[in-house]
C-alpha cells in the first residue's frame, strides 16, 4: 500500500482502489447480466455524494437521523460493552454520527485509535483533519480501498470495535454478504466487537416512500449513475431517457432501486466494448436494500463466526444496532 503520514494522521490507499482495469472489467460483466446491473459503488462521485447528503436529510427518509439518535442514546453503553480502545469503521463517510461513539471512549478514557475504511479518499481526509483537531489524544490510521475486498489491510490492534453502520449491509447480494461477514471475522480477534446497524423490516408503505421522496432527490441520484458510467467508459447514457422506480420486493425482504427506459434505445459504451439496447421498460438495477428482523441478524452474525450481545432499537422500530463478540 502507497500512504502518506502527517503527525497524527496515517492514510494508506490500497494500489487496487483505482484499478479501472478490474473496475471496468467489474461494470461490463454486471451490464451484461439480465437484467442489466451497475454495481452501487458508482453513485458516489462529486454530485452524486452531494444528493445522498440531501437525502439523508429528507422527511421520507429515515434511517440516518434514526441509527444517529440510537448512537446518540446508547454510544456509553456501547462503549462499556465493548471496551475498546480502536475503533474501526468501514464506510466512514464523513464520520458525523461516529463522533457519538468516540466521545464515549473518551469521556470512559479509553480513547486512543481510530481506523476509518473508505473508497472515497478526500472525504476521508477532510474527516481526518477535523478529527484530529477535536480529539487532540486521537491517532487516525485511515485506509483508502474497498472494505468488501480489503479487510486485510486493517491494522492490528488492542481491544478494537468495528462498526458497519447506515444499514450498509443490506446493499449486498446474500452471496457476497455472507462472503464479506466471513473475511471480517477472519481478519478479528475473538472477543472482539462488532457493532451492526441494520434497518428493519417494517410497513411498506413506509419503506418506498424513503425511496420515492416528493422533491425527487433520490430519483436524481439514481439517475446520476448514468452520468458516473458515462466519464468512466465514454458511454452516452442520457439521464433523462430513464425513469426511477424504488420497489420492495416482500418475498426477499428488500428495497429494489431501478432505472427504467423511457424509450427505445441503443447506449453505447466504448471502453466496455458494449451497445446496451434497450426497449420501452426495460431496467437496469442500481441497488438493494435488504431489511432485517431480529431473528435473521441473529442467524446472519451465527453463521459467521459472531455471537450478538446487545441490541438496540428505536420506539417504532424503525431502525437497530446490533452489537456482536467475535467467537
Amino acid at each position: 500500500m502507497s500512504g502518506v503520514s502527517d503527525g497524527r494522521i496515517r492514510i494508506q490507499i490500497s494500489p487496487e482502489v483505482h484499478d479501472e482495469e478490474r473496475i471496468l472489467d467489474e461494470l461490463g460483466t454486471a451490464l451484461r447480466e439480465d437484467p442489466p446491473r451497475i454495481p452501487s459503488r458508482h453513485f458516489y462521485d462529486e454530485r452524486g455524494s452531494r444528493l445522498f447528503d440531501q437525502i439523508t436529510r429528507l422527511e421520507e427518509y429515515y434511517p440516518t437521523r434514526s441509527e444517529a439518535a440510537l448512537l446518540a442514546e446508547h454510544a456509553d453503553r456501547i462503549v462499556a460493552r465493548a471496551s475498546p480502545r480502536c475503533l474501526v469503521e468501514l464506510g466512514s463517510g464523513s464520520a458525523a454520527k461516529t463522533r457519538r461513539l468516540l466521545d464515549a471512549m473518551a469521556h470512559s478514557g479509553s480513547l486512543e485509535r481510530y481506523v476509518p475504511f473508505d473508497i472515497s479518499e478526500e472525504p476521508l481526509r477532510r474527516s481526518a483533519v477535523a478529527l484530529a483537531a477535536d480529539y487532540p489524544q486521537l491517532r487516525i490510521d485511515g485506509l483508502v480501498g474497498d472494505f468488501s475486498a480489503h479487510l486485510d489491510d486493517i491494522p492490528a490492534a488492542d481491544d478494537r470495535l468495528v462498526i458497519f453502520l447506515g444499514g450498509t449491509i443490506g446493499n449486498f447480494e446474500p452471496e457476497a454478504r455472507e462472503s464479506f461477514l466471513t473475511a471480517l471475522a477472519a481478519v478479528m480477534e475473538p472477543g472482539e466487537h462488532f457493532l451492526l446497524g441494520v434497518d428493519r423490516i417494517k410497513d411498506r408503505r413506509r419503506l418506498e416512500a424513503a425511496y420515492n421522496d416528493r422533491a425527487g432527490v433520490t430519483a436524481a441520484f439514481n439517475r446520476n449513475i448514468l452520468a458516473v458510467v458515462n466519464d468512466l467508459t465514454g458511454g452516452d447514457f442520457d439521464p433523462a431517457a430513464f425513469r426511477h422506480r424504488a420497489i420492495y420486493d416482500t418475498d426477499a425482504h428488500r428495497i429494489e432501486m431501478w432505472l427504467d427506459s423511457r424509450l427505445a434505445q441503443s447506449v453505447r459504451l466504448p471502453a466496455l466494448d458494449l451497445a446496451l439496447d434497450l426497449e420501452p421498460g426495460d431496467s437496469i438495477l442500481t441497488e438493494i436494500s435488504t431489511k432485517y428482523d431480529l431473528e435473521r441478524v441473529d442467524a446472519m452474525l451465527a453463521r459467521n463466526g459472531f455471537r450478538r450481545i446487545d441490541w438496540m432499537t428505536d420506539s417504532e422500530g424503525l431502525f437497530g444496532l446490533a452489537l456482536a463478540e467475535r467467537l
